[in-house]
């Protein structure tokens, strides 16, 4: 990674999120591969064995010892990266906790797949909503354009000392992470300029001359343990709360040196007369902008929301956008069990409760196990939920987009 043009090339999603890896000059990579993240780890471990990717690469027994070895180079000043997906980050969960604690800047390619069981390798978004209050950064990708280029924005996000907090970057799996599409890939020298030195552990660092306790026994009912605590705990709450923040200047400021513009927060499209919308994670959307299209050109005034940045959620942000709007589909490609509906649904209801006003919304289940959601499949959720505008009641629980088909 030495050119000083910009290159243009064809691949998937995987190694899209593996040549941004590369032009962040990562000190350790930490690999362990499962479908369909598979790909990713192949394609870093390949760029280091062709002398591509300067790192020391880390082929763990497994994904438990994957996250924990970065932990420890995290903290002797390395900028790290791995990647995983599904049972693998299950197997993970006890460092993936551990690390927005420590307030270790790691990213992550969370390539999404759905959970276990019945037994699945495909694609869905399950597991990152599963551990989305971990307290991970957690930003969706629509394309393979977006997925290098949010990999890139990750490291500065995750470093920025306001936010030292992990980051995900999710892709949904087979979708995106197979899907090939052109792409630009940016100069070295221009992303060296753009990310800046690295400085990943003024905050907490292992150095034998200077001795200092990591992560030590904190809590408990009585001396200075409860308060510690608490501050550690408000201080993580902060560090999320500013990468909104963060996140919107670092795709200004992206988009300033490279000249792609992706929507930090929230993106919406068509949506300045729309009485009604839908709100849309990931790869799905592309679809249902096809399918807004469409309907556009039938009459129907709808828009469509798509949520960029999942944790911290954007209320400010998703509120603003829903101005004016008399009701919303919601479809999300996972479930919220104890609730009955999708994830980003019952996210949703918490913000149009700032809102002050209520809000007929239905939500739409799709795409799980890889399933597709077409456009025929958007179209209908357009219907039904247009039907809200003219006084039908919202379904009591999930409309499954799939389960005909």
């Amino acid at each position: 990674m030495t050119k000083n043009a910009p290159e243009y090339l064809v691949c998937e999603g995987n190694e899209a999120a593996a040549l941004a890896v590369a032009l962040a000059r990562p000190d350790m990579v930490s690999v362990y591969p499962i479908t369909p993240q598979s790909s990713l780890v192949e394609h870093l471990a390949k760029l280091v064995a062709d002398g591509r990717m300067d790192a020391e690469i880390v082929d763990a027994e497994g994904e438990h010892s994957v996250l924990s070895v970065l932990q420890g180079a995290a903290l002797a000043g390395g900028r790290t990266f791995t990647a995983t997906c599904g049972p693998g980050l299950a197997f993970m969960f006890e460092p993936y906790f551990r690390t927005p604690g420590l307030r270790l800047p790691i990213v992550m390619a969370l390539v999404t797949r759905d959970g276990l069981t019945p037994q699945s390798v495909w694609g869905g978004h399950q597991d990152a909503m599963t551990v989305r209050e971990v307290g991970w950064v957690q930003m969706y990708c629509e394309s393979v354009q977006e997925v290098l280029d949010t990999t890139l924005m990750a490291f500065k996000i995750a470093e920025h000392r306001d936010v030292m907090l992990p980051v995900n970057i999710c892709l949904d799996g087979n979708y995106l992470s197979y899907g090939a599409a052109r792409v630009t890939l940016p100069a070295q020298a221009d992303v060296d300029a753009f990310l800046g030195e690295k400085d990943v552990n003024w905050h907490a660092a292992l150095d034998p001359q200077k001795p200092m306790a990591i992560d030590p026994l904190t809590g408990g009912a009585g001396g200075k343990g409860p308060a510690t605590f608490v501050r550690y705990r408000k201080g993580q709450c902060a560090g999320m709360q500013n990468a909104l923040r963060v996140i919107c200047e670092t795709h200004d400021a992206y988009a300033q040196k490279f000249g792609r513009r992706f929507a930090p927060l929230v993106e919406e499209y068509r949506m300045a007369d729309a009485e009604f919308a839908l709100l849309t994670l990931g790869g799905m959307t592309g679809a249902a902008k096809d399918a807004v299209d469409e309907a556009r050109d039938a009459g129907k005034r709808v828009g469509l929301i798509k949520i960029k940045t999942f944790s911290p959620f954007p209320v400010e942000a998703l509120c603003a956008a829903l101005r004016g709007i008399k009701a919303l589909g919601v479809v999300d490609r996972s479930v919220a069990f104890r609730w009955n509906c999708g994830p980003m649904f019952q996210e949703t209801l918490g913000a149009l409760y700032r809102l002050g006003r209520p809000l007929p919304a239905a939500s739409f289940i799709g795409g799980l196990a890889g399933a597709d959601i077409t456009v025929e499949h958007f179209h209908r959720v357009i219907e039904q939920t247009e039907a809200l505008l003219h006084g039908a009641a919202p379904k009591n629980g999930p409309i499954w987009i799939n389960e005909n088909d």
